[in-house]
């Protein structure tokens, strides 16, 4: 028999976990990063390991940026992760460690790290996870690491990562030292840095319509208003 859960499984999971609506424009957000994080869990050469975790809780944090009613994203972070079948205190707390992680490193030694060109004796979990990734020929890549990756960049030296020139190389030490595609990896970035812009446009282009709806409720309220008040009469 075979029990490998369906898309339909996971979004019906999590639709009985989070019941409120989700605002439109998010939910395509939510759903996309369901499916993609429901295929690579059901496939045989995905392993869990922290930059992925980072990658999940970044791309959340920044597409679902301006949510509201805020307090509605932590419940549909924690049904989206349950879905999935994961812990999302998990997630939270290893996107965290990496964060304050990369805080305290300089970028250079970060980088060197990462690729695995220097070993830094910080975190032995990271450690072990890198250089298992860079040992394991059927590592499955994704474009969820590669915004782990980019996020600790961030973290570390945000002037880098706005320099293309700058960028690039330390993608492609990066990638080189992991044995991973830097074709891809670059690509992946470029698409979610595009999609984050369309987002943002989105975002104005739905605010500019609510607060354009907003001013002719109050002009019609204004106008039944002054046509309900009879003229005072002129003394």
């Amino acid at each position: 028999m075979n029990n490998v859960r369906t898309v339909s499984d996971t979004k019906r999971t999590f639709y009985s976990l989070h019941t409120r609506p989700i605002n439109t424009i998010y939910r395509r957000v939510v759903e996309e990063l369901m499916v993609e994080m429901h295929l690579l869990s059901v496939n045989v050469d995905f392993s869990y390991n922290s930059i992925y975790a980072l990658g999940v809780v970044t791309t959340f944090n920044r597409f679902m940026e301006g949510y509201q009613p805020e307090r509605d994203k932590e419940s549909i972070f924690n049904a989206l992760l349950s879905a999935v079948e994961v812990d999302p205190q998990l997630y939270r707390q290893d996107a965290q460690r990496l964060q304050t992680l990369a805080q305290s490193i300089p970028s250079k030694d970060l980088i060197s790290w990462l690729s695995q060109e220097t070993h830094l004796d910080r975190d032995a979990d990271l450690q072990s996870q890198l250089q298992a990734i860079a040992n394991n020929p059927n590592f499955k890549y994704s474009r969820l690491f590669a915004i782990g990756i980019f996020s600790l960049l961030e973290q570390s030296d945000p002037e880098l990562v706005k320099d293309e020139k700058q960028r690039t190389q330390a993608l492609q030490t990066i990638a080189n030292g992991l044995h991973i595609s830097d074709d891809k990896l670059s690509k992946d970035l470029e698409l979610y840095s595009s999609n984050l812009e369309k987002m943002e446009q989105a975002l104005i282009v739905m605010a500019d319509m609510i607060s354009a709806d907003r001013k002719k409720r109050e002009q019609r309220a204004q106008q039944s208003s002054n046509t309900a008040t009879p003229p005072t009469a002129s003394e």
